[in-house]
């Protein structure tokens, strides 16, 4: 606007009604107006002359800001009525201060827009306008000086100061090394799924995250996002916190406060706090804030706040959670109950929260907002991350090849955790040794984390490497030299896992044998915000996963305990639990009290110790454990071990449901069944895989919807391989991905019935199917509804149909597929005499690919039912399916849902109800026929006999007009 004569008078005038109704912080602008001598002392007490009258009328109000809130004791009415009144004498002091300003002509009008533009965080509803206006400084506003005097903004300041302090590094290995967040996050596939957990795809950015889209409960307080252990949930967080420090998130909030759920495992039973405690002790506290204006405002305006509040699942649950629910702000309560009265929505409602929480923690619908799962890294996602860690191409090139060769540890760099564990540990030893290479053989969860306790023991002592000679790799040797600090680590572990509490202060850590220089291995970390009495440090170790590592090996390096103590574990995870909706329970569950106490709903903190203890104890590590562990007592670990996996195998089995269906003996595996599979494959016994394969006596087995990721496939493979007749196998929902098709692709050659569902496919999945499936053609039913295949997929699932004879159903939705890849289809269905079932929906095939399918089905001799809905056809295409179709007496079932069809498609399918071919349902809900076309339908129904329905919901009449055909019972609207 410099450069141009703006009255600035005049645009105080013009939006005067926009800045009196958004204009707040009247406190700062008067100081400033009067330090900057445009205005008088007086002057400023003519505005607040209203607040008098209103200390006059005895209510308890601040001079120039905010109303002592908090001294209305707990009545919602006595709130709202002071809010309302505030609301009017804000509104009135605005008022007088444009009328006063402007009476002191354009150099007063221009300072007080300068004031406005410079403390952007007091006024943040105004930017907006100020970039409408296109406002730009003058030089003589410039050489005003400007005061920020506002509470509310310093403190916004401040809490982006300190969070941007505390997340624009990651701690990498030890305290003594720290990498920038912005060097080395990587996205991951953020899927973000509906109120029935159905994916609605994934998300392009975490400004989507806090957006509205969406949203299927706009009522609900929280933002939940889930994913397995190790997958990216915190750093999300730390992300998100790091944008909003930045000013690079997109949203209103101009507070954050970010909580870790195991913090507030610290507190006793006996502990009070106060809600404006939670907040500022355990984020920071508002500076020059006598009259506790920052909290007033939190309390009346919650929208600007947003929360995020990680690993709820680590929460422990107690007793507290039959106490009474927090409703008001202004009482002192338990920090739990504070947390859960948040996370409902009786403490600050409105404000925004972002919750995680492992994958199967089950939260209160009635509370959730919107959810989204993580995914772990896909394949570019991983290729990124590669270079991240490695800036010459040679080196990138190496580790991608390594990874290539081994796809189950391409599905464990899926997971950030594990890949991060890869990666640093290949760089770390690659520059330690003379030689270093991933390992070719099939690597177990065990392998790495041996692998990252050796980067850990190897950094102790060690000399820095010479650029010239580099030691040998000897890892026996690293661990026997670091036993004593590895046995104190596991040692503190194992009391933690006993306990369950994943906090330690510093006189565990000594009562454990840790010494100053053992932190610096980078097993553990501090926890500043854990310190709730101020007092000394507290510590936890890197990840919960390694935590369960560490209890493992603590399990196994202990030579006073009775062997059988290695099973205590498999004990607690086998004891039943009664079920329950665990997140705030306490304030929707009324005061029911709990049967047991279960510190921890969720156990997979457990069951990755059971994991860990059957790698460690299984043959392939015998090796170096003899040399921290008697020889004896390790056999006799091992053999009571293998007994027990044994014994609980046949159990579990023998106890599964099994139940008859027309696809032969079918069952569906219960949680533990895929752990009992991990377990199995971290042994490496093959006689142990090789029972279990034989002890599966179904004919089918549903693992749908069992979290199962990529690594898991292999631990699957290692089972099923071993089984001697068919079987059918649905994974439907789940997150194998590619490299999960790649690690069963041994086992295909037995699958009748392969279902893929829901798993985040591409064409690569479909390549290893096609050469598998077609070489030993056995399969029946295939299933791979909504995942991401194109056209090429379209064509490799299309050679599978024609050299496939029993191939029998074909379920191929919600894919990427046009028109090309609907004539590849269409083509080899019209080949094949086996098929009966083919599912279309969701595609993108239009009128070219109905015209291949309507060549198809003329005649086809085997072919009941077809789905084509909601694939772009219009009336062109409808016209050739029913010509094509009245040439058909199989097909029994047609769906043309969510298509385009018009009238000008009802004569044709009228034709085709007239001939009376044997088609039972047509349907053609969500279309667009009017009632001129569903009038000709109706007299062709009249003529035939076979037909049972046709559905007609959703098309372009009114309930005046659906009522004309209430005779036909077959004609159906609803």
């Amino acid at each position: 606007m410099e450069g141009t004569k703006v009255s600035y008078l005049k645009i105080l005038t013009y939006h005067r009604e926009l800045l009196v109704s958004r204009l707040r912080s009247i406190q700062c602008i008067l100081d400033n107006l009067l330090a900057c001598s445009f205005v008088c002392e007086e002057e400023v007490e003519i505005v607040l002359r209203s607040a008098t009258r209103m200390d006059q009328a005895g209510l308890p109000f601040k001079k120039g800001h905010w109303f002592h809130l908090h001294l209305l004791k707990k009545s919602t009415c006595v709130r709202e009525i002071i809010t309302n009144i505030y609301a009017h004498v804000i509104l009135s002091q605005v008022r007088k201060i444009l009328e006063l300003v402007q009476c002191k002509g354009e150099e007063a009008c221009e300072y007080l827009i300068y004031v406005l533009y410079k403390v952007c965080d007091a006024y943040i509803d105004l930017q907006p306008w100020l970039k409408e206006i296109d406002y730009a400084p003058s030089s003589d506003a410039t050489a005003l000086s400007v005061a920020n005097t506002d509470p509310i903004s310093r403190y916004s300041e401040k809490l982006r100061h300190e969070m941007s302090r505390d997340t624009c590094f990651i701690m990498s290995y030890g305290q003594r090394e720290e990498t920038r967040l912005e060097d080395l996050y990587t996205d991951t596939q953020m899927d973000l799924l509906n109120d029935c957990n159905e994916s609605l795809g994934f998300l392009g950015n975490l400004d989507q995250l806090l957006g509205d889209h969406a949203v299927f409960n706009p009522q609900g307080e929280i933002i939940y996002v889930m994913g397995d252990a190790g997958v990216g949930k915190s750093i999300l967080l730390h992300r998100l916190q790091n944008l909003w420090s930045k000013r690079d998130l997109q949203t209103d909030a101009i507070f954050f406060f970010k909580f870790r759920c195991r913090m507030f495992s610290i507190f006793k039973d006996t502990d009070q706090i106060s809600l404006r405690d939670l907040l500022f002790k355990y984020n920071c506290f508002p500076d020059h804030d006598p009259d506790n204006e920052v909290f007033d405002y939190i309390l009346r305006f919650p929208e600007k706040v947003l929360f995020t509040f990680d690993g709820y699942d680590e929460l422990q649950m107690n007793d507290l959670m039959n106490a009474p629910e927090v409703v008001s702000p202004d009482i002192k309560a338990h920090p739990v109950q504070l947390l859960d009265s948040l996370l409902c929505g009786k403490l600050l409602r409105g404000s925004q929260k972002v919750l995680t929480a492992r994958t199967g923690t089950e939260i209160q619908s009635k509370v959730i907002r919107k959810k989204v799962v993580l995914r772990g890294f896909s394949p570019a996602h991983l290729k990124t991350y590669i270079s991240i860690h490695f800036k010459e191409q040679a080196h990138r090139d190496q580790v991608s090849v390594q990874l290539d060769a081994c796809p189950y540890l391409c599905g464990l760099c899926s997971t950030p955790l594990f890949c991060w564990i890869v990666l640093k540990s290949f760089r770390h030893l690659h520059t330690m040794h003379d030689s270093f290479d991933l390992p070719e053989t099939c690597i177990t969860l065990t392998d790495l984390f041996l692998l990252l306790c050796e980067v850990y023991l190897s950094r102790s002592g060690s000399p820095e490497p010479s650029l010239l000679k580099k030691s040998p790799r000897c890892v026996s040797e690293t661990f026997v030299s670091g036993l004593r600090p590895l046995a104190a680590f596991a040692k503190l572990a194992l009391q933690g896992m006993e306990r369950s509490s994943f906090v330690y202060s510093q006189e565990e850590l000594t009562e454990c044998g840790l010494t100053e220089e053992d932190l610096t291995l980078g097993f553990l970390r501090p926890v500043s915000e854990c310190d709730a009495s101020g007092g000394a440090a507290t510590f936890e170790l890197l990840h919960i996963i390694l935590h369960s590592f560490l209890a493992a090996f603590a399990l196994v390096l202990d030579e006073q305990a009775a062997a059988g103590s290695i099973l205590k574990f498999f004990t607690e995870c086998s004891r039943k639990r009664e079920p329950r909706c665990l997140p705030f329970d306490f304030c929707f569950c009324g005061s029911s009290k709990s049967n047991e106490k279960a510190p921890f709903e969720k156990n997979e903190h457990l069951q990755f110790t059971n994991l860990f203890l059957c790698g460690l104890l299984s043959k392939a590590h015998a090796g170096l454990m003899e040399h921290l562990v008697s020889p004896v007592l390790l056999r006799k670990k091992r053999a009571l071990l293998k007994s027990y996996l044994s014994t609980s195998v046949k159990s579990h089995l023998s106890g599964l449901p099994y139940h008859n269906s027309g696809e032969g003996r079918k069952v569906h595996v219960l949680p533990n069944f895929l752990w009992m599979l991990r377990c199995i494959f971290e042994t490496g016994s093959r006689d142990i895989a090789q029972m279990t394969a034989k002890g599966i006596e179904a004919d089918f087995i549903k693992l749908g919807y069992c979290n199962v990721f990529s690594g898991d496939c292999t631990a699957l493979n290692f089972v099923l391989q071993h089984r001697p007749r068919l079987l059918g196998l649905d994974m439907d929902n789940n997150n194998i991905g590619d490299y999960g098709v790649k690690q069963l692709q041994p086992s295909f050659c037995k699958m009748t019935i392969v279902r893929l569902c829901v798993n985040h496919l591409s064409d690569s999945s479909i390549e290893v199917l096609a050469e598998e499936l077609c070489i030993h053609k056995v399969v029946e039913v295939l299933g791979l509804y909504n995942n991401c295949i194109t056209d090429v997929g379209a064509k490799l699932v299309a050679q599978i149909i024609e050299q496939c004879p029993k191939l029998r159903v074909v379920k191929i939705g919600k894919n990427k597929i046009t028109s090309v890849g609907g004539r590849y289809l269409a083509n080899a269905i019209q080949r094949s005499a086996s098929i009966f079932d083919v599912g279309m929906w969701g595609n993108s095939i239009g009128d070219e690919g109905a015209q291949a399918f309507a060549e198809a089905l003329r005649n086809h001799p085997r072919l009941t039912n077809l789905s084509l809905s909601a694939n772009g056809i219009t009336s062109k295409g409808g016209r050739c399916l029913a010509e094509a179709l009245k040439e058909n007496t199989v097909l029994r079932i047609f769906w043309l849902v969510q298509n385009e069809l018009t009238d000008d498609a009802a004569p044709h399918l009228a034709d085709l109800v007239q001939a009376n071919t044997g088609l039972s349902h047509l349907w053609l809900i969500n279309n667009q026929l009017t009632v001129a076309g569903i009038k000709i339908l109706a007299a062709a129904l009249n003529l035939n006999t076979a037909l049972k329905e046709i559905c007609v919901k959703a098309n372009q009449l009114s309930e005046e007009e659906e009522e004309q055909f209430g005779e036909d019972k077959r004609l159906r609207f609803h």
